[in-house]
């Protein structure tokens, strides 16, 4: 999709929630599909998902699309077409979203968000975030990595410096095989948090959801 014609599939609906789905690079992105489906079974609410390259190793592009949802990635951002005055697409992204979840969070990207690098279409959309915008971390990677002092750092610093609220993770067996604390929280109270911030109700026919 060009530069030129972007902007019409990031059109706010009035009356609609919009959720802005972020997935980085840990196996935890599996789970995006998931969040996507459950999400669209509420009334009223519309979904968009910008994915890190390296999440797409864990999801399908075709399983979140089919469900009528995009999702952007850095090569529509670095469009070769792009003309001086087109619209910019983490621009046209953040002023679209009522609500970002940044799930799962990689220690890499956790990192940039910290140091304010923005060097994808990811972290540069987070750069330019309105600090009302309420946006959830999830952050996901192994326990060492969690473990590492940095960590603790840059979650300081975006808990309290950014204002971002940062969810779990938790401990679990992780995908690659140790045991310890690190894992995403379930994807479902990822979607309630959602559902209980807005006041969502289930729509009964969500065949008829409008995205």
């Amino acid at each position: 999709m060009t530069t030129r014609h972007f902007t019409a599939a990031v059109n706010r609906l009035e009356g609609h929630t919009h959720v802005l789905l972020i997935t980085t690079g840990s196996v935890a992105s599996i789970k995006a599909p998931l969040i996507v489906e459950e999400l669209l079974k509420y009334k009223n609410v519309s979904v968009t998902v910008a994915a890190t390259k390296p999440s797409l190793t864990f999801f399908r592009l075709e399983d979140i699309r089919r469900q009528g949802v995009d999702v952007w990635t850095d090569d529509d951002e670095w469009d070769p077409s792009y003309r001086i005055g087109d619209p910019i697409l983490h621009i046209e992204l953040r002023r679209w979203a009522d609500i970002v979840l940044i799930s799962p969070c990689s220690a890499n990207t956790l990192a940039k968000i910290a140091n304010g690098i923005c060097d994808n279409l990811v972290t540069s959309l987070l750069r330019a975030l309105a600090p009302t915008t309420p946006t959830y971390v999830y952050p996901a990677m192994n326990t060492l990595m969690y473990e590492h002092p940095l960590t603790a750092h840059h979650i300081r610093t975006i808990r309290e410096v950014i204002g971002y609220n940062v969810v779990g993770p938790v401990s679990k067996g992780l995908a690659c095989g140790d045991v310890g604390v690190g894992a995403m929280v379930d994807w479902r109270d990822i979607v309630a948090s959602v559902v209980e911030r807005f006041l969502l109700i289930k729509d009964l026919d969500t065949d008829n959801n409008v995205n």
